[in-house]
């Protein structure tokens, strides 16, 4: 059985503290206008594809946040990194059309709006990783 290592780099206080006031400046307002462009790319056929890659970069526009790796280790020492296995495709696009690109739209403003005060910033950056997996299933 292979173990399953994350691969995230420690920054420190000063990147920290850098982030910060990127996203007190930057991030808060660049993400809700990078949030909504990209489900209004989502909705779309043809944006569909860019509207999924902007939104699972959102953490990172909105507060710099490096995206994890996960990488898996094999007992002989071997490294290698594998995609999640996916629903099937007919069930995500009936829960697209049907449900996903409406509720996606709510999840994406409740997060932001969490994202305006302090207490609710570790909800909201949970919400926006997880906004893919609320329009289309994704895992």
């Amino acid at each position: 059985m292979a173990k399953v290592q994350t691969v995230q780099t420690d920054q420190g206080l000063g990147m920290l503290i850098l982030r910060l006031v990127y996203f007190i400046f930057i991030g808060l307002w660049l993400s809700g206008i990078w949030a909504t462009v990209a489900w209004v790319l989502s909705v779309t056929i043809i944006g569909l594809p860019f509207g999924l890659w902007m939104l699972n970069r959102l953490p990172q526009v909105a507060t710099l946040q490096p995206q994890t790796k996960h990488m898996y280790v094999s007992e002989t020492g071997e490294v290698y990194t594998r995609s999640t296995p996916q629903h099937n495709f007919f069930l995500r696009a009936i829960y697209f059309l049907l449900i996903g690109w409406w509720f996606s739209a709510i999840w994406i403003g409740v997060a932001w709006g969490l994202s305006a005060s302090i207490i609710g910033l570790p909800i909201s950056f949970w919400m926006f990783n997880r906004v893919p997996g609320v329009l289309t299933l994704a895992r």
